[in-house]
């Protein structure tokens, strides 16, 4: 919303009282401040046009497509990791699979998606179309210039945590290390996250729309990702199309040229390449302290 919030505070709800004054500052690194009284303050403009471009070119990481068209405005040479896992979470609601097979839910949760999914001839319709407005606002917001766009990687607790989603996934004694990622690529569910990029390529006429493969364990396991997209209209180097992988795991990095002759280029992934180095579980309260990327 663009307003200034400093979350976590700890004492905050006792030692700050209703009709203060206070300034906030969230401009000095990490750690929100939060000063008595109204500080003044100088503010510099500084013209765009004036500045240098860099050798390296920069792209945005972008997670909300709220926020697509104000980041837009920030300099940079495109979006280089989309998350789609947000539009899944935040708009669309409902686990794929749900959507595909509804007769397998119980009785509240096929009234719930009913109820989601009003105006829609079929319940992979809204999923499509949904994911689809989420990435072609992105991809609008950025156009002409290129837009990597993430299928999602939810792992398999986090996939239950959607509605009808309890009713598909395993129970995993490590998900983190479980059903996740490109080996999830081959199943129905994908097909409709494909399907949706091809309607934001095609149909919207978003062809800087670019794919990002996430967490692929091997170069054959790519080869699978491939075939699948390929089945749903969208193949490498058609129409402009390029497909990325991430290198997230150390067979990334030691297969580094069969992946590379597969995908059009890589996008690092440092928690899961820190977390499968060190052999830890970035998720594990136990180990956090030892989470060190450097």
């Amino acid at each position: 919303m663009g307003i200034t919030a400093i979350v976590g505070t700890g004492e905050g709800s006792r030692r700050l009282h209703d009709g203060d004054t206070v300034t906030l500052s969230c401009c000095e690194g990490e750690q929100g401040r939060v000063y008595a009284g109204a500080l003044p303050f100088h503010l510099e403009e500084q013209s765009l046009a004036a500045l240098p471009l860099p050798r390296t070119r920069i792209l945005m990481n972008v997670g909300h497509p709220e926020e697509a068209f104000r980041l837009a405005a920030i300099p940079c040479d495109g979006v280089g990791l989309a998350r789609l896992e947000f539009i899944l979470a935040n708009q669309i609601r409902v686990h794929p699979l749900a959507l595909l097979h509804p007769a397998r839910l119980p009785q509240h949760d096929q009234a719930a998606i009913a109820a989601l999914i009003q105006g829609y001839a079929a319940p992979a319709e809204y999923y499509v179309d949904k994911l689809a407005q989420g990435m072609g606002r992105i991809a609008a917001a950025i156009h002409p210039r290129p837009v990597l766009l993430r299928f999602s990687d939810f792992k398999s607790n986090e996939y239950a945590r959607l509605l009808g989603g309890s009713s598909f996934e395993p129970k995993e004694q490590n998900p983190m290390l479980g059903w996740r990622g490109a080996a999830r690529y081959t199943s129905p569910a994908c097909a409709l996250e494909c399907r949706a990029l091809h309607r934001v390529r095609q149909s919207m006429g978003l062809s800087n729309a670019m794919a990002l493969v996430p967490f692929c364990r091997t170069p054959e396991e790519g080869d699978q990702v491939l075939a699948a997209m390929a089945a749903e209209g969208l193949v490498r180097g058609e129409n402009g199309l390029k497909i990325y992988v991430m290198c997230e795991l150390p067979s990334n990095v030691m297969c580094a040229e069969a992946f590379a002759a597969r995908f059009d280029g890589f996008s690092i992934g440092s928690n899961d390449l820190t977390q499968l180095s060190l052999g830890l579980d970035r998720d594990s309260p136990l180990m956090a302290d030892r989470f060190d990327k450097h």
